[in-house]
């Protein structure tokens, strides 16, 4: 997609709870993230419309995706479904490298260590870039 100033919506679906990020270039600090409950995303991506431009929703493509995606319709924001296989394998290492292990943790190994917190939004992160990023080469 060309970057023309407007954002894209990330968003990693789930049944009770979902990541929201909006990113307007891959690589680039968040505008935007957070974790909602499911049941008041709606409310939350109006919110989010309000406040930024946004010209499309980069919706996980998981198996939640199809409960979730009739929430973002009403937006009138083209959805696109990304890929989200890995997303919360490389959401952790996002959240680590934001987020770096303190005292003794930061002697563990990364791959070791458990975020201390949901880290749905890193993944809607994820998402946005791999829209993006565009099709794969």
């Amino acid at each position: 997609m060309a970057a023309d100033g407007a954002a894209v919506l990330g968003i990693d679906p789930g049944t009770r709870k979902c990541g929201y990020a909006v990113v307007r270039r891959a690589g680039d600090a968040p505008l935007e993230l957070g974790i909602v409950p499911t049941e008041r995303l709606a409310e939350t991506l109006v919110a989010l419309a309000g406040r930024f431009a946004l010209r499309a929703v980069a919706l996980g493509s998981g198996t939640h995706a199809a409960v979730v995606e009739p929430l973002v319709a009403p937006l009138g924001i083209p959805i696109e479904l990304v890929d989200e296989r890995e997303t919360t394998l490389l959401a952790r290492r996002r959240y680590f490298a934001v987020h770096p292990p303190r005292g003794w943790r930061r002697f563990v190994p990364r791959g070791m260590l458990v975020p201390p917190r949901p880290i749905d939004d890193f993944a809607a992160v994820l998402i946005a870039e791999r829209l993006l990023a565009g099709p794969p080469a």
